[in-house]
């Protein structure tokens, strides 16, 4: 893995540029996540390239939580770095930072392709590049994946997690509520970083009882605060032994034997 400074000080220019992310870079957990995200695109022999000490936060929690004057310093800051290096493609593991990349940095100077991890892993899959062989298999077990708000219902990326699941041979069933109707982890809006409000559950146990009632042995995450949500439901409601929560990736390498 090579710092964007780094390449470009060898006067070259990578295909793409792995946005890591404040969760993928600080989390224990999600920090699992992005070495996976790294062995795929090693794996596959994409050349690409991260900010390293460069990245900083896109801006998201502060705009959700209504600071849009934090936002737009961070952002710009943001864009002035990767418009120096010339960027034109960016593929990141967190839907928060696709969310904001994609839509609502082009509005202050940053015009990028961006795309999500799940999208990543589904066109090296069509390209044969990804054959879920060699590895462990799923064959027959149950998966079933939450839909995270900022990919689904915001951006409307439904088929690109599921159909990398499919590839998997592993029995996907679905939660009694998906998709377009997707149930939030409780996570989003910058609630993460609060206290919850009084009421009689969270939604995080709410999500997490909707997921163990569908039979599955593995819930996938395609974001790395659903992640921390469904896990702290799933330790909450005592399955840890029972139920594991996967991203993506993790399952892609899994069942690539990366």
């Amino acid at each position: 893995m090579f710092s964007l400074a780094d390449v470009a000080a060898s006067n070259k220019q990578p295909e793409l540029v792995f946005w890591v992310g404040c969760a993928g870079s600080f989390d224990e957990r999600a920090q699992r996540i992005t070495r996976s995200v790294a062995k795929i695109l090693d794996h596959v022999g994409i050349d690409y390239a991260v900010l390293g000490t460069e990245e900083s936060c896109t801006g998201d929690p502060a705009k959700r939580a209504g600071n849009e004057f934090l936002f737009q310093m961070m952002a710009l800051s943001n864009i002035q770095v990767l418009n120096g290096y010339g960027v034109k493609k960016i593929v990141t593991a967190c839907p928060h930072c696709f969310n904001t990349l994609k839509n609502e940095y082009p509005e202050l100077g940053g015009n990028y392709e961006v795309i999500h991890h799940t999208q990543l892993i589904q066109q090296l899959i069509r390209e044969g590049k990804l054959r879920a062989a060699g590895g462990e298999s799923f064959h027959g077990k149950k998966i079933t994946y939450h839909d995270a708000c900022y990919l689904g219902r915001a951006n409307r990326v439904y088929e690109a997690p599921r159909e990398a699941l499919k590839a998997l041979d592993a029995d996907l069933v679905e939660m009694k509520r998906s998709r377009a109707n997707g149930l939030c982890c409780g996570a989003g809006g910058a609630q993460l970083f609060k206290e919850p409000e009084p009421g009689k559950k969270e939604i995080n146990v709410e999500r997490t009882e909707e997921a163990l009632a569908s039979g599955a042995q593995v819930i996938a995450s395609a974001c790395p605060f659903c992640m921390t949500m469904l896990r702290d439901g799933v330790k909450q409601l005592e399955k840890e032994q029972e139920v594991e929560v996967l991203d993506i990736a993790e399952l892609t390498v899994r069942a690539n034997g990366i």
